[in-house]
C-alpha cells in the first residue's frame, strides 16, 4: 500500500506524509471549541478534485464499472499513483473478470447498468481494504498494450461497507451510554482513520476533555469510555475522514444517535432516557399513565395530524409561556384540549404529530415573529411580511430532520437544556393519554436536511457517500425534496429501525406515519415492524405514503414499500383513489385546479357524466377498504373486483385487508378542502354551502373500512388563505383555532414563492367575503364533524376486520350504468355482528347541490328510521330530520348532505 511513500501537497503552509495524519497535541482543545475552529478543518488536500463516482463496490470481493468493456485491462489504485497518459501503472490492485452475480446480489444491484464486473486477480486482506476504502482508492481503466492510464473513477463504496462491517454493527447499540458505572459511547465510522471525543460539562461550557475513541475492526466502529458518570455533559465527534473532492477533513460532529442536544443542535447530550430525573410524575405508573385502546388494529385506528406549535399558538387560555410548546398539551382547560378531549370521546384514536424530532430549519433560540400589517384579503402585503424573517421565524413543518432520535427543541421550555425537552416531550404524552388518545408522530427516514460538507450535515459528514442515496455520477439524489436517504443500506436501515424503537420504547409511543415511505424497502418496513412487536410486546401500528417516484420508482432499486406492494403486509398506505374522487385534482396551476372538480365541490353539476361515474365508484370503492378483491356493480354494469376499476393506467383497489388504504380527503400538504372547496365551488356559493360541501367529503372518509385520517382543522374549516404549500409559511398563514373564533381565509395573498404565479386569480377568490364562515357556522361545522364521528365509533360495522366480512356485510345500491352518481349509498348489514349496535346502517351520502330522490324498492319493508345522533335536536346539519325522508322505498337527501338510518 505504499505507506512509505511522500506526498508532498503545499496548501499554505501545511506539509504531510502519506498515511501519516498530522494532528495537534491530545490537550489541545481547540479543535473542540466553535469559538476557536471551524466545523470541517482541512487536514491534507485531495489529488483526485471533484471526480465522479461512477463505478461501484459492490462487496468485499467484486466491483462493477457501467458501460466499460469487460475485457479491459483495469487496477484498484492510491489516488498518488494517478499519472494520466504516463506508463505503465504498476502500483495497486490488478482486478480481473468475475463471475456473474449471485441472484441475491444481481437483484440488489440491478439498477446499475451492464458493465466491466471485476474481482481482484489476488484477494487483498480484510485491512488492506480497509485501509484502501479510507483513502478513496479509484477504479482505473490502462492501455492493454502499454499500462498507461486511461480513465479513472471514484467508487461507490456503501457495498463493500455493508459486506465487511454491517454484519458485526447491526447488533450493537450505537449512541451514548452513562450511568454511575460510567459513561461510553459508539459510532459507526468506518472509513475514519481516527476518531476523538470532545467532553463540555454543560451546555454553553469551553470544552473540559479531549479523548481518543478506539476502532473496533470488525464492526468499523469506534468505542470510547471514561471511567465517571457523565450524565448531564454534552459531547462531539472529531471524525477525520477523506472528502470527496477536498481530501482529509477533520469533522467536528454531533453524534448520528443523539438523545437530545442543546441549543441549534451544536452539540449532543449524554442523557441516560431511563433516569428517574427525564420521567415527569406518574410516567412509569399505569394509573396516571394510562395506555388509552389498548390492542387496537390497524383497521379501527381514526388519525388526527396536528403540528405541536399550531396547536397552541392561537389558545388564550394556554399561558403565553406555553404556547406552540410541548408543554401546552399538559393545560387541561385548554379550548384545545377540550377539543381534543371532545374528539377522543367521539372516537378518534390516534394523534399524530407532525416532525417533532430535533430538524433543522427553526431557530431553536432567538426565531422570530414577523410583523404582519393590517391589510386587505387580497393583498400581498401580509405574506411579504411573513417571507421576509421566513428562515428566522419559529415555523416550519418540520420535514427536516437533523437528528432523528432527539425531540425537537424550539417545542421545548428550554432549547438550551437537553433534559427539558425529553421530560416535556413525555409530559405531552401523557396529557394525550389522558385525553383518551393514543399518540403517533410523522417520521421522515427518506431523507436529511442537508447531506455533504453542509454544517448541518451529520450523517454524510460521519461517513462520507454512505447514508446518502446517489446517483450514477455519485451525486446526492433529491427525488423527496431534499437530500434522500439510502435505508436499503445496512446501516441506514438499522438507524431508522433504532430510531423507530427508541421512540416507541422510550416515549410511548403507539404508532408512526412514514412521510414518502414508498422511497423505503419493503424489506426493511416488515423487519422493523416484527422487530418492535417482538422487543416491545405490543403492536405498534404504521401508516404512510406508499407513492411511487423518483429514482426508486417501480421497483427500479429494490421492492418498495408502496401501495402496491404492501397487500397483506398490515401497514396502510395513504389512498389517493377516493381522495381524488372526492376533491377533485391537487395539482397544477389554479385554473387547472378550478377545472379539476371533485364529486363534493362541482364534477356533478360538470355535465360530465363519464368522469361522475368514475368518480362515485372510486368513493364506493373507499367505503370498501380500497379492497382490491372487493366485488360490486361497476358503472359499465359489470360485477367486477376493486383492483377492475381503472385508475392512472391500474386499478383502483389495491389493498387486501382493512386498514391497508387510508382514508383521507385532506393532509398539511397541497391547500386544505376548505380552500379546494374556494377554488372549484361557484364564486356564488354561500360559507354554509361550503360547509355542507365539506361535511359531505368527511363522511365519505369516516365511513370508510378501515384508516379515517384527519387534518387538524379540517372539521373547524380551516383555511390556509389558499397557499398550496404552507410548510414554511408561518404562523399566520398555518393558524388553527380551536377557539372557533376564525377559520384563517381571507388573511391575504398566500406566500409568492409557491403561489405567486398564480395570484391574479386568487384576488377575486379572496374577496369573497360571503364564503369566509362565521364563528356559528365554524360551530356547526365541528358539531357535524362529531355527528359522523360519533356514528363511526358507535357501530363495529365500520372496523370490519377482513375483506370477507367487507364483502359479506357491505352492499351498494344505485349502482351500475342507470344510477345516479350524485347519491352514494351503502348498506352495512349488522345480523349476527358483535358491537354492531344494530341490525343494519343505511349510509346516504348526496354530493350534488340540488335535493336528490332515489327508488329503493328492495329496501322498502325493513323499517329503516333515522339515526338518533342525526335525529336529536343540535344535530350539525338540522335539514337532515325536516328534509330527509324515507319513506316507502323512497329516499330524498337535502343537497349536499349525509343521512344514516338503522333498523
Amino acid at each position: 500500500m505504499h505507506q512509505d511513500s511522500k506526498l508532498l501537497w503545499v496548501a499554505g503552509a501545511l506539509l504531510a506524509v502519506w498515511g501519516g495524519p498530522v494532528w495537534a497535541a491530545a490537550d489541545d482543545l481547540a479543535a473542540c471549541d466553535e469559538a476557536r475552529s471551524p466545523f470541517a478543518q482541512p487536514l491534507e488536500g485531495s489529488l483526485l478534485g471533484e471526480l465522479p463516482a461512477r463505478a461501484y463496490w459492490l462487496d468485499a470481493e467484486r466491483l462493477l464499472w457501467p458501460g466499460q468493456p469487460a475485457n479491459g485491462r483495469y487496477r484498484l489504485l492510491p489516488p498518488q499513483a494517478l499519472k494520466v497518459g504516463e506508463a505503465p501503472v504498476q502500483t495497486g490492485w490488478a482486478l480481473q473478470p468475475a463471475a456473474p452475480l449471485a441472484p441475491a446480489s444481481a437483484e440488489r444491484w440491478k439498477f446499475v447498468p451492464a458493465g466491466a464486473l471485476l474481482g481482484f486477480s489476488q484477494t487483498p486482506t480484510r485491512e488492506a481494504l480497509v485501509q484502501a476504502l479510507r483513502e478513496g482508492w479509484v477504479l482505473a481503466s490502462l492501455d492493454p498494450a502499454t499500462g498507461a492510464l486511461l480513465a479513472h473513477t471514484r467508487l461507490q463504496h456503501p457495498g463493500a461497507l455493508d459486506a465487511l462491517f454491517a454484519g458485526a454493527a447491526w447488533p450493537l447499540a450505537m449512541g451514548p451510554q452513562v450511568g454511575r458505572g460510567g459513561s461510553s459511547g459508539r459510532v459507526w465510522a468506518p472509513t475514519a482513520r481516527r476518531v476523538e471525543v470532545c467532553l463540555y460539562p454543560a451546555p454553553e461550557a469551553a470544552p473540559a476533555r479531549r479523548v481518543a475513541a478506539r476502532w473496533e475492526a470488525a464492526s468499523g466502529s469506534w468505542h470510547w469510555q471514561q471511567p465517571d458518570d457523565l450524565r448531564g455533559w454534552l459531547y462531539t465527534y472529531l471524525v477525520e475522514v477523506q472528502v470527496p473532492g477536498q481530501g482529509w477533513v477533520r469533522q467536528r460532529v454531533t453524534d448520528p444517535y443523539s438523545v437530545s442536544l442543546n441549543a441549534n443542535s451544536q452539540r449532543s447530550a449524554l442523557l441516560d432516557l431511563d433516569d428517574a430525573s427525564l420521567k415527569p410524575s406518574g410516567w412509569s405508573q399505569a394509573a396516571q399513565h394510562p395506555r388509552p385502546r389498548a390492542g387496537l388494529r390497524l383497521h379501527e385506528m381514526v388519525v388526527y395530524e396536528l403540528h405541536v406549535r399550531d396547536f397552541s399558538l392561537q389558545d388564550p387560555a394556554v399561558p403565553r409561556a406555553l404556547r406552540g410548546k410541548y408543554g401546552a398539551f399538559t393545560v387541561p382547560q385548554s379550548a384545545g384540549m377540550r377539543h381534543l378531549r371532545e374528539l377522543a370521546r367521539a372516537g378518534v384514536t390516534d394523534l399524530h404529530l407532525l416532525p417533532p424530532f430535533d430538524l433543522s430549519t427553526v431557530p431553536e433560540q432567538g426565531c422570530v415573529s414577523p410583523d404582519v400589517p393590517r391589510a386587505a384579503p387580497d393583498s400581498d402585503a401580509q405574506q411579504a411580511a411573513v417571507m421576509k424573517v421566513a428562515g428566522q421565524d419559529c415555523f416550519n413543518w418540520g420535514y427536516d430532520p437533523q437528528h432523528f432520535n432527539a425531540p425537537e427543541g424550539s417545542f421545548a421550555s428550554s432549547a438550551m437544556d437537553p433534559a427539558a425537552r425529553v421530560r416535556e416531550f413525555r409530559q405531552m404524552v401523557m396529557g394525550l393519554h389522558r385525553a383518551g388518545l393514543r399518540v403517533g408522530m410523522d417520521v421522515v427516514y427518506n431523507h436529511t436536511s442537508h447531506a455533504g460538507q453542509a454544517a448541518k450535515s451529520v450523517l454524510d459528514r460521519v461517513v462520507p457517500g454512505y447514508y446518502q442515496r446517489l446517483n450514477g455520477e455519485g451525486v446526492v439524489e433529491r427525488s423527496t425534496c431534499c437530500d434522500n436517504t439510502a435505508t436499503e443500506h445496512a446501516m441506514m436501515d438499522k438507524l431508522m429501525s433504532d430510531s423507530v424503537l427508541l421512540w416507541a420504547r422510550h416515549y410511548a409511543l403507539d404508532s408512526f406515519r412514514f412521510d414518502l415511505m414508498g422511497h423505503q424497502p419493503r424489506a426493511a418496513m416488515l423487519a422493523m415492524q416484527a422487530r418492535l412487536k417482538k422487543e416491545l410486546g405490543r403492536d405498534i401500528l404504521f401508516i404512510g405514503e406508499g407513492w411511487n417516484f423518483g429514482e426508486v420508482a417501480n421497483g427500479a432499486r429494490f421492492r418498495q414499500a408502496i401501495q402496491t406492494e404492501l397487500a397483506g403486509d398490515g401497514i396502510g398506505t395513504f389512498s389517493d383513489r377516493a381522495r381524488d374522487a372526492l376533491r377533485g385534482g391537487s395539482f397544477g396551476s389554479v385554473a387547472e385546479l378550478m377545472a379539476a372538480k371533485g364529486w363534493s365541490n362541482g364534477l356533478l353539476e360538470s355535465g360530465n357524466r363519464a368522469q361522475q361515474l368514475q368518480a362515485a365508484d372510486q368513493i364506493r370503492l373507499g367505503l370498501a377498504g380500497t379492497l382490491r378483491d372487493y366485488r360490486f356493480v361497476q358503472a359499465d354494469g359489470q360485477l367486477r373486483r376493486g383492483a377492475e376499476l381503472p385508475y392512472g393506467g391500474g386499478g383502483a383497489g389495491y389493498a387486501a385487508q382493512p386498514g391497508e388504504a387510508v382514508a383521507y380527503v385532506e393532509n398539511h400538504d397541497n391547500h386544505t378542502l376548505f380552500d379546494a372547496n374556494v377554488l372549484k365551488m361557484p364564486a356564488s356559493s354561500t360559507a354554509l354551502e361550503r360547509l355542507q360541501a365539506q361535511t359531505v367529503a368527511g363522511a365519505a372518509v369516516l365511513f370508510s373500512q378501515g384508516v379515517a385520517y384527519i387534518h387538524a382543522g379540517q372539521e373547524l374549516l380551516r383555511s390556509k388563505s389558499l397557499d398550496r404549500n404552507s410548510y414554511d409559511s408561518g404562523d399566520w398563514f398555518n393558524r388553527y383555532d380551536p377557539t372557533l373564533r376564525d377559520n384563517g381565509f381571507a388573511a391575504g395573498l398566500p406566500p409568492a414563492t409557491d403561489n405567486g404565479r398564480d395570484f391574479e386569480a386568487l384576488k377575486p377568490l379572496l374577496r369573497l367575503a360571503h364564503a369566509k364562515p362565521s364563528s356559528a357556522q365554524i360551530e356547526q361545522a365541528r358539531r357535524a364533524f362529531l355527528d359522523l364521528l360519533r356514528i363511526r365509533d358507535g357501530s363495529s360495522l365500520f372496523r370490519l376486520g377482513s375483506a370477507e366480512e367487507v364483502q359479506k356485510r357491505l352492499r351498494l345500491h344505485n349502482t351500475g350504468p342507470q344510477q345516479d352518481p350524485a347519491l352514494i349509498v351503502a348498506e352495512l348489514d349488522g345480523e349476527g355482528w358483535s358491537g354492531a349496535g344494530a341490525r343494519g346502517l343505511l349510509l346516504v351520502l348526496n354530493g350534488a347541490a340540488q335535493s336528490r330522490q332515489l327508488a329503493l324498492p328492495q329496501l322498502a319493508t325493513q323499517g329503516w328510521r333515522l339515526h338518533p345522533q342525526l335525529a336529536r335536536p343540535g344535530a350539525g346539519d338540522p335539514r337532515i330530520a325536516r328534509e330527509a325522508r324515507w319513506r316507502g322505498g323512497q329516499l330524498t337527501m337535502p343537497s349536499r348532505s349525509v343521512a344514516v338510518y338503522v333498523r
